[in-house]
């Protein structure tokens, strides 16, 4: 009964060791439990369908009358009879693995790893691909000491009012946080949505199946500060001997990109040691991708790659593409030693796009919702961090442009780097510098680029040479306070040399792989330093 019972609750199984040359084959499910797992995962689908139109469903049960007494009662016979459904279901599943010689093999091998997670258990268990709830935790925020400063947020951007003001704001305030908790935050991580995330899973379990076969990578479960389990996958290129294999690039993945199938193959394919982990909510982590939440996950994996992995903070580079600037920049701010930042299609701040996104008679709510509730504010996240940036902008992007895909002008992108030239080199840029600045980012193509910036006769050995006497005379901390004693027209070319420092064009969509090329490791004012 035991057996069963482990059977019964136990983890569905996608892939079974083939061999002991550490391939794996699609476990074949019989009869028995394909129906019961079917019905479950219909009955789960039913449920996050409803979870996202919950707005419209409720709507449409009050207009049926199921909020009466009659109406209730009706409710409640549906819920019992689709109780007892599942439960039918659920036993079912049971008996079919109990049933499956493959299943029970693994049921024993799971449950020996967690009660002692040995690495002889560790290694058997990585041989299969399950539901990773079941995973046993490799490494928990708790096995490092109490942070002697806390973690830096950014917090909301609310202001404060008073008592009269809070009441008559009530509503709004319901409002706000009903649309962030139902469709909105959903919008903004479609990633976490179960129809999405089913429709994948096909696609996930093979990316799974390549990081392992082919990289020899290893999948682990961190423990956060939230409570949340973060699924990780990390690739260890230091058996290898290379330079490049000895640095550390951990990525962070988009709003609807998964370590899987997402970024984690740039670096790999440049030949550095990579660890990638996915969102809470996303994939095999739990929670939902509220922004502490993030940063929390990111967090542990950085604690995870210093503590457990033993790289150390000046051979880690965070690399994100998209929304994961969010939690790369966190990561930056309260990890100010990790030796660089590669964001690659990411933006300032999520309210411009949010507003440009939304209907106009919205506009109120949406800065309500943001700012209370999602103060994704990139670009002052990564003021505070003081090592090498490199910023990647997709010059076709149809996601992080507020106007269309062609107005390139419009790209967040530029934002952000206007905001990080205007933090670390303050007397550099000035109304004349910026709008020189600003022709060089709304340039339509690299050749109208290039113009601008030889039309103002930049003198890179010039620009190297005078920010070289600055660090040696100074120093290279932020913020430089190079620019008092020099003419407007050095000051152009400071500017337009450290803005082509600092970013790159890739001529594609947003959604594109970024290739192997295209990774560069940032520039660094410091490696001036004689």
């Amino acid at each position: 009964m035991a057996a069963l019972w482990r059977c019964a609750t136990g983890p569905r199984l996608f892939r079974i060791p083939a061999n002991n040359e550490g391939k794996s084959r699609p476990y074949e499910a019989n009869t028995a439990e394909v129906l019961g797992d079917r019905i479950i995962q219909w009955a789960s689908f039913m449920w996050s369908l409803s979870c996202w139109t919950s707005p419209i469903l409720v709507t449409y049960l009050y207009r049926k009358g199921y909020f009466t007494i009659e109406g209730m009662n009706s409710g409640l016979r549906m819920a019992m009879a689709t109780a007892v459904i599942l439960s039918g279901a659920f036993w079912l599943r049971g008996i079919g693995r109990w049933a499956n010689p493959d299943y029970c093999t693994f049921i024993a091998i799971l449950t020996a790893a967690r009660q002692v997670f040995s690495t002889e258990n560790k290694v058997r268990l990585a041989r299969y691909d399950f539901d990773f709830w079941a995973w046993p935790v490799n490494y928990s925020w708790t096995q490092v000491a109490i942070r002697d400063v806390p973690m830096k947020r950014l917090q909301p951007r609310t202001k404060a009012r008073g008592v009269a003001a809070k009441v008559w704001g009530l509503p709004c305030d319901v409002a706000s946080y009903l649309m962030v908790h139902t469709f909105g935050r959903r919008m903004i991580y479609p990633g976490t949505v179960g129809l999405l995330q089913k429709a994948m899973a096909p696609m996930l379990q093979e990316g799974r199946k390549k990081l392992v076969e082919k990289y020899d990578g290893e999948r682990a479960k961190l423990l956060a500060l939230d409570g949340n389990e973060i699924d990780t996958m990390f690739v260890d290129r230091r058996p290898m001997g290379e330079e490049k294999g000895r640095k550390l690039v951990i990525t962070s993945e988009g709003n609807a990109g998964f370590y899987e199938v997402g970024c984690m193959c740039t670096p790999l394919d440049a030949g550095y040691s990579v660890l990638g982990w996915n969102h809470p909510g996303f994939g095999g982590s739990s929670g939902i991708p509220m922004p502490e939440n993030e940063g929390n996950a990111i967090d542990v994996v950085l604690q995870y790659a210093i503590h457990q992995l033993g790289f150390s903070p000046d051979n880690i580079i965070i690399f994100a593409w998209s929304i994961g600037g969010y939690p790369a920049s966190f990561a930056a701010m309260n990890h100010p030693t990790v030796s660089g930042v590669i964001l690659d299609a990411t933006f300032d701040d999520l309210l411009p796009l949010a507003i440009s996104r939304m209907p106009e008679s919205l506009r109120g709510m949406v800065i309500r919702s943001v700012n209370t509730y999602f103060n994704l504010d990139i670009a002052a996240q990564l003021n505070r961090y003081p090592g090498p940036v490199m910023l990647v902008r997709r010059t076709r992007d149809e996601m992080i442009t507020t106007i269309d895909p062609d107005a390139i002008e419009s790209n967040r992108g530029n934002d952000l780097l206007v905001k990080l030239l205007q933090f670390r080199y303050p007397k550099l840029i000035t109304e004349s510098t910026i709008t020189m600045l600003r022709e060089w980012l709304s340039a339509p193509t690299p050749t109208v680029q290039a113009a601008v910036y030889n039309q103002y006769s930049v003198d890179e050995q010039l620009c190297t040479s005078l920010l070289k006497s600055w660090v040696e005379e100074n120093s290279a901390n932020f913020p430089c306070l190079i620019g008092e004693q020099l003419s407007t027209e050095e000051k152009t070319q400071l500017v337009l040399f450290l803005a082509a420092k600092h970013m790159i064009n890739y001529e594609s969509t947003h959604c594109t792989p970024l290739p192997a090329s295209h990774f560069r490791l940032p520039w660094s004012l410091a490696a001036l330093r004689g």
